[in-house]
């Protein structure tokens, strides 16, 4: 396969005024394109968002992924093999935090998530939950955070339709270090575990910066369903090459 196109882009996050507002944020977006022997596209794209002051910290995040690529069958059952062009990944996930500081290190937190995806065991999981995060360790160099707590789930099986809905348990942990004056490693992993279901994300990215705005960011992310229907697997992978832009 001959790689025809290969776009690395960069995504704005907006903010009027992030010393006025306490508002920070960076976007990323990665496109590629190939033609020749097969042909495939496909595009992702995160936006992330905080606001913090003494008292309060608020997240919010959104990401997509779209693929398509070339498959070959018998389509309209003539017998003839054919070539066609389908989309084979299409998700978007959005996600909300609200955490009321106690002190330096612990918070009371509140957070949603939904998602979309229509190449999974579930067509739509959201999820809220309520925890306890605590800050292990925060510096210049490096960062540790936990949270902890129950939650409610509601999932819709792509198979039947039919609609799950159950009590969970919340963890996440996020870890962040700094490499070099102008590289930093991120690692998140989100669990979501509930007797019909755990969900299961983990997401690790290396940033090198190129000048204050913009980066160019390696990311692998990982993604596990306990329950899946047939001729679907657990676990989903995807590896990504981003243009960042950051404000702040």
């Amino acid at each position: 396969m001959r790689l025809a196109i290969a776009t690395l882009m960069g995504a704005v996050a907006l903010t009027p005024s992030v010393q006025a507002s306490n508002w920070t944020g960076q976007g990323e977006l990665g496109l590629a394109a190939a033609r020749g022997n097969a042909r495939s596209e496909n595009l992702n794209a995160k936006l992330d968002f905080v606001n913090e002051d003494d008292q309060w910290k608020h997240a919010f995040n959104v990401s997509v992924l779209r693929a398509k690529g070339e498959v070959s069958g018998d389509f309209d059952g003539d017998g003839t093999p054919e070539e066609r062009f389908e989309l084979n990944a299409n998700r978007y996930e959005l996600g909300a935090s609200s955490a009321m500081k106690m002190n330096e290190r612990s918070s009371w937190i509140a957070a949603l998530r939904h998602e979309k995806d229509d190449f999974a065991s579930y067509e739509t999981q959201s999820t809220f939950s309520i925890g306890y995060g605590y800050t292990i360790f925060d510096t210049e160099a490096s960062a540790l955070t936990l949270e902890l707590g129950p939650g409610f789930r509601r999932a819709k099986v792509a198979a039947t339709g039919d609609t799950e809905s159950s009590m969970i348990v919340r963890g996440l942990v996020d870890y962040r270090r700094s490499l070099t004056a102008n590289t930093n490693l991120t690692n998140t992993l989100l669990i979501e575990s509930g007797s019909d279901n755990t969900f299961a994300q983990n997401i690790f990215g290396v940033a090198v910066a190129m000048n204050d705005k913009l980066a160019l960011k390696f990311g692998l992310e990982a993604r596990y369903n306990s329950e899946t229907t047939p001729g679907t697997k657990s676990t989903d992978t995807l590896t990504t090459m981003n243009l960042v832009y950051s404000f702040k």
